[in-house]
């Protein structure tokens, strides 16, 4: 397996610390189950945040129309559209969901293989970030059907990827815990 990358050191810019070049290293080439389960969780936060910067576009008036699929239930023009999309901040709510899975990518990427053991805030506040994407999700995808009758595929498949991430945080979540519990007896 190759080592990590590393620079000169010389010339303008940030320089580096071992810490740094591990987490380099683990997340790029590094093996185990909590790795593999980080590299889904980024994967499906990549994705949330794309199918939220679609609405983004729609919301903010690039894009004049949401492709939707050629079922009854689904209506992104009506329910991206809505007053209610703009409440939170007086701004387009797919552009605070952009955000919101921004963060989420940041916590999966932040510390190294074995941050539950070395700081295990980092896993514990992911799996926290984790259940309230979900539970937000869940809720707009329960007010676009009551209100609207009508859901956008964009926001559902948001919504999907945010309860998939569920189950890949809750091990490390664990093993996180269980070292704080131990550490603190």
């Amino acid at each position: 397996m190759p080592g990590p990358a590393r620079s000169s050191g010389d010339g303008i810019g940030r320089s580096s610390s071992p810490a740094a070049e591990r987490v380099s290293a683990d997340l790029r080439l590094g093996t185990g189950a909590d790795l593999r389960r980080r590299r889904r969780v980024s994967a499906m936060a990549l994705g949330a945040a794309g199918s939220m910067g679609v609405v983004a576009a729609y919301q903010m008036g690039l894009v004049k129309h949401l492709p939707e699929p050629p079922i009854g239930l689904f209506d992104a023009d009506k329910v991206d559209a809505s007053g209610e999309a703009y409440q939170y901040l007086k701004t387009p709510d797919a552009a605070l969901g952009l955000a919101s899975y921004a963060g989420t990518l940041v916590l999966a990427g932040m510390g190294s293989a074995h941050r539950a053991q070395e700081r295990p805030w980092i896993p514990l506040a992911l799996a926290a970030k984790v259940a309230l994407d979900t539970a937000s999700a869940l809720y707009l995808t329960v007010e676009q059907g009551s209100k609207h009758r009508r859901f956008c595929s964009w926001c559902v498949l948001a919504a999907g990827l945010s309860a998939a991430m569920v189950p890949q945080v809750v091990p490390e979540a664990r093993t996180a815990w269980g070292y704080i519990r131990g550490r603190r007896s």
